[in-house]
């Protein structure tokens, strides 16, 4: 598996993974556009790849306007195999090498999601209006997390 910076040219597999996933799936897929996904990736942050073969195994993109993961997902086809923790790994070494500002995210409860970004450090601090839980990852969180492995 080779981890990469995200391109334009990667969109559409992108998209292909977003919409395959089983858990935390959106509820129109017309919700997050191509330009969504090109706008996350120049201009409002950056996004990762993890490449398997000759096809994307999964994807991340944080956005560095709200210090939020916008984006975390791993084809259902290769869930298990530690993708989605070294794209996380990837991604938040980045931002914490650059930033000390502490980061967000949400995932709906009682999913593989939750339960991962829990053993990964994040902090659980509430319910958003929207029904996902609010996470956040400090700098100091991080490189504590980072020591104990």
């Amino acid at each position: 598996m080779i981890l990469r910076i995200a391109t334009i040219d990667d969109i559409s597999e992108m998209q292909r993974i977003r919409h395959a996933v089983k858990e935390n799936r959106l509820s129109d897929p017309e919700l997050v556009t191509d330009q969504d996904c090109e706008e996350f990736i120049t201009v409002r942050g950056r996004g990762w790849v993890a490449d398997e073969g000759d096809t994307l195994a999964g994807f991340s993109i944080l956005d560095l306007t709200e210090k939020n993961i916008w984006a975390l997902f791993v084809d259902p086809r290769f869930e298990g195999m530690g993708i989605g923790r070294g794209l996380q790994e990837l991604m938040l070494n980045w931002y914490f090498n650059l930033h000390s500002e502490t980061l967000w995210l949400g995932t709906a409860p009682f999913t593989r999601a939750a339960k991962f970004y829990r053993k990964s450090g994040w902090r659980e601090m509430g319910i958003r209006t929207n029904g996902e839980i609010r996470f956040e990852m400090s700098s100091l969180a991080w490189s504590n997390s980072r020591n104990k492995t």
